[in-house]
């Protein structure tokens, strides 16, 4: 199962480090081990990783208005997103 990091930047990092919208939109997908990070640098500057069973999946439920929805209600700024996948 590879593991995933997505980084990206916020509108507020306290809120997004006090929502629960990452883990109810990504574990139906079977996506677990969530964990987030800060830069310290750059506290706006945050990120992700997750376990991903099947990286089709998370890459269509990507393009889906719920994630959409889900980054908004975070206040992730969509067009900073950046996921890496490991190799």
């Amino acid at each position: 199962m590879p593991t995933v990091v997505a980084h990206h930047d916020v509108k507020d990092t306290t809120h997004w480090l006090a929502a629960t919208t990452r883990e109810d939109f990504f574990e139906p997908l079977g996506i677990t081990n969530i964990r987030t990070f800060t830069d310290p640098r750059n506290p706006k500057h945050v990120a992700i990783s997750m376990d991903v069973p099947d990286l089709d999946a998370l890459m269509t439920a990507m393009q889906t208005p719920e994630a959409a929805q889900a980054m908004e209600t975070d206040g992730v700024i969509a067009d900073s997103l950046v996921i890496l996948i490991e190799a």
